[in-house]
């Protein structure tokens, strides 16, 4: 099992912004040197506590620091952007990243961002899927360009002039185009089966309950046969949130006390989703109330905490529950305390991830 980073960081109101970005990109750097193999950021603009606005912009400003990982959108929310703006931007991404780039895209999940971008009403789904097909024969087709869909028109005809490359769109470095990948958070996800069948990956998300997280393994099993695809579950990454600390009184603190960072993240998420009525992502049972979802409930369900045995078990257990995967995605948290903080992710690199792939040799033999 690989480790990869996937971070959609809450950070407190009263955090100054800087102080965010700087944290954020350390944690990146960190990752770096622990040798995960990709990371992730995502982006929302109308939301002070997930304050990173782009996540291409913020890629960029890792262009030349990040040695090793591949670095990955998580995820550009389409029906926000005209393709044209994506395809160009996408495409020197990739080049600045000298062709280490993963696309994550999805139709986007926060309801104030679609308001203010003027599609809370409007299908986003379908949008999403004219959006990603006209970004792909952006990349593919041959200028001048006439794409004609329900909410975008795309053309250069009337201002090509091909000597100089005028109308023409910049290709990514990687041919055809980045690998993509795709978020999923819901349970038995369609999504997932029809990327898979495009010859895209996904991402299931840190907030999903494990029990549904398990329904993506025959939805991605399915979506990969549709399209004559070999079935591999080593091109599934899990995100979770965890946390490891040397000793059990210091982790618990950290993970579910006064002042912690998970509890901020995830009360916050959970107040979102009961005021979009979308709390069916914290139920184990789609019968609960959403009065009986609680944080405490959410809290223990969704964080794995500890020193690196008992975190290594867990997620033992978590990967028995789900099935095989083939990348770990450490969820990012905001550095409330940056030693502790920093010392979680070292020790799930040098100590619980070799205990688990250990176990999981031993298993097969």
């Amino acid at each position: 099992m690989q480790l990869g980073f996937f971070t959609m960081p809450i950070h407190p109101l009263t955090k100054d912004w800087r102080q965010c970005l700087r944290e954020d990109q350390a944690a990146f750097l960190l990752a770096d040197e622990l040798v995960f193999t990709e990371g992730y950021v995502g982006e929302h603009v109308t939301d002070l506590a997930e304050n990173i606005t782009s996540c291409a912009m913020f890629i960029a400003t890792l262009a030349g620091r990040v040695k090793n990982m591949r670095l990955g959108t998580g995820t550009i929310n389409l029906p926000n952007s005209h393709p044209a703006h994506v395809a160009g931007q996408m495409a020197m991404l990739d080049h600045l990243l000298d062709g280490k780039f993963i696309f994550g895209i999805s139709p986007g999940g926060l309801l104030s961002d679609a308001e203010i971008f003027g599609n809370l009403d409007k299908d986003r789904n379908a949008m999403f899927l004219e959006a990603i097909d006209m970004v792909l024969a952006l990349w593919t087709k041959e200028a001048p360009y006439n794409l004609t869909g329900n909410h975008w028109q795309i053309s250069t005809q009337r201002t090509l002039v091909d000597e100089i490359g005028q109308g023409k769109i910049g290709k990514p470095l990687q041919r055809p185009h980045p690998p993509i990948v795709v978020t999923a958070v819901a349970p038995f996800s369609k999504g997932v089966t029809a990327a898979a069948a495009r010859g895209w990956d996904p991402i299931s998300a840190n907030f999903l309950m494990p029990k549904w997280v398990a329904t993506h393994r025959d939805s991605y099993a399915a979506g990969c046969v549709e399209g004559g695809r070999e079935v591999d579950f080593g091109n599934w990454r899990v995100a979770k949130s965890i946390f490891v600390a040397k000793d059990m009184a210091t982790a618990r603190e950290y993970a579910l006390g006064a002042g912690s960072p998970y509890v901020h993240y995830y009360k916050s998420l959970l107040t979102k989703l009961k005021k979009n009525g979308r709390a069916n992502l914290f139920k184990d049972d789609p019968n609960m109330s959403d009065d009986d979802v609680t944080l405490e409930y959410v809290l223990d369900r969704l964080v794995i905490w500890g020193t690196p045995d008992k975190v290594a078990d867990e997620l033992l257990a978590f990967r028995d529950q789900v099935g095989p995967f083939g990348t770990l995605l450490y969820a990012g948290h905001d550095w409330a305390d940056v030693e502790l903080a920093r010392q979680s992710k070292i020790l799930l690199a040098e100590k619980v991830q070799p205990l688990i792939n250990s176990a999981v040799a031993e298993a097969a033999q």
